[in-house]
């Protein structure tokens, strides 16, 4: 780990110089890269200097303990070494965290897919609450959330909505939300009383740019179609409406939120982007079955994940075991203690692997 540590070093140095050379400053573009790799190292190195800095001082007070006689003073040295030596754990476990490979699309926007499971209008209404709740969690943190598509259930839910959240490090915190969410409760329709059991599927996807998926124009199939939009006055008179099927794979992806066709198409091409681009992460994780199966929040769609049991005033997240009795706050989007766990976990099971690995 040491070596590792010396060699980030040497490079936090290096990008400094970089920077800093004149022929360097002539192309923005590369000093922008030097300036954000040199940003991603900042935080190893700072704790790399300070655990430096603390094994000196260890240094120095184990040799003040062989060295003195005085009571008093040897007692003060004793406590010195113990303190230094907690916190080099400390320091230590907090490296080998910042060692850990990020991943790169932790940074990015995402595209959340959510689409009603088992159990009718109630599962639509059960998505259209998760929507909200995710909405709520984006607004806390000052992102943006843009509505792509929809497809209404006509009771207040929805068969599939698609939208977008724009904001730093987004992926990081919704990747975790992937699988099947299920909710118990009593419908309002429900006159009896008794509790249904309903699902609702949850998609996130890292945005991803035109230059890392490349597709082939001549490979799609565009239609244009009369959106449905608000009706009245507001009654789109146009084909705004996107269909894009993508033929080599048969996805077929809609968009009528906006009132320009354009508009309209780079959304859906947003969102086909982030689709292939998924499935080709996915189709390179299948090779490496084994070490996806120890990772926490894998996305497989068809895992129950999480269940939102309202006569119990209560969500659990299987993944981790945790069980918090606050269903309307998690609703109203404090999942925070959900995520928190689960990146924990992640990156516990990931320090465990690294262990074995080497």
């Amino acid at each position: 780990m040491l070596e590792k540590l010396k060699a980030v070093e040497v490079r936090y140095e290096e990008l400094a110089h970089l920077m800093a050379d004149p022929k360097a400053t002539q192309n923005y573009e590369r000093v922008a890269e030097y300036a954000k790799e040199r940003a991603d190292l900042e935080d190893i190195v700072g704790t790399y200097r300070e655990y430096k800095s603390a094994v000196e001082e260890l240094k120095g007070a184990t040799t003040l303990l062989a060295d003195d006689t005085d009571p008093e003073l040897r007692e003060l040295a004793e406590g010195e070494v113990a303190g230094l030596e907690a916190r080099l754990e400390e320091l230590e476990d907090q490296l080998r965290h910042l060692l850990l490979p990020k991943d790169p699309r932790d940074a990015r926007n995402v595209i959340i897919e959510i689409r009603a499971g088992a159990g009718g209008d109630e599962a639509g209404i059960f998505a259209a609450d998760l929507v909200r709740m995710y909405t709520r969690y984006a607004e806390r943190r000052g992102w943006k959330t843009e509505l792509l598509s929809e497809h209404t259930t006509g009771v207040g839910g929805f068969k599939e909505v698609i939208f977008s959240i724009r904001g730093q490090g987004a992926f990081s915190r919704f990747k975790y939300e992937s699988g099947v969410h299920r909710v118990q409760r009593v419908p309002t329709t429900e006159s009896a009383g008794r509790i249904h059991t309903s699902t609702a599927t949850v998609a996130v996807l890292p945005e991803v740019d035109e230059v890392e998926v490349h597709i082939d124009p001549k490979e799609l199939e565009i239609e244009t179609y009369g959106s449905s939009g608000p009706g009245g006055q507001h009654m789109q008179k146009n084909a705004t409406a996107i269909r894009i099927t993508h033929k080599p794979t048969g996805m077929v992806v809609a968009c009528e939120s906006e009132r320009s066709q354009t508009q309209n198409r780079m959304r859906a091409m947003a969102v086909l982007r982030a689709r292939l681009y998924e499935q080709e992460r996915e189709k390179q994780d299948a090779e490496v079955a084994e070490a996806r199966r120890s990772q926490v929040g894998s996305g497989e769609r068809s895992e129950k994940i999480r269940t939102y049991n309202f006569p119990q005033n209560r969500v659990t997240d299987h993944r981790i075991g945790l069980t918090l009795h606050q269903l309307p706050s998690v609703l109203d989007g404090e999942i925070d203690p959900f995520i928190e766990e689960l990146t924990a976990k992640e990156q516990a099971e990931r320090l465990q692997a690294l262990g074995e690995g080497g």
